[in-house]
């Protein structure tokens, strides 16, 4: 069964708690999103290591679930 924007979103957050999200529903299916994650925690990571943190929040389903994927580091708030 395929996963809603809502699930997708609070699953990423649960994981990086200082992330912005924002997922798009690419085909207006509720099969094929986008998403845009902007966090803190992002800082100092690589890019590969960026998306292992994602793919990992999505209990390693980003395959089937996310056809893009935009990161941005935020700077810490403070």
């Amino acid at each position: 069964m395929p996963m809603a924007a809502d699930e997708i979103a609070a699953m990423i957050r649960s994981a990086l708690p200082d992330a912005e999200v924002e997922i798009t529903d690419l085909a207006g299916d509720g099969d094929h999103y986008a998403a845009r994650v902007t966090s803190a925690a992002f800082a100092g990571l690589s890019r590969v290591r960026q998306h292992q943190a994602v793919y990992a929040a999505l209990g390693g389903r980003m395959g089937g679930v996310l056809h893009a994927l935009q990161l941005t580091t935020a700077a810490p708030k403070g």
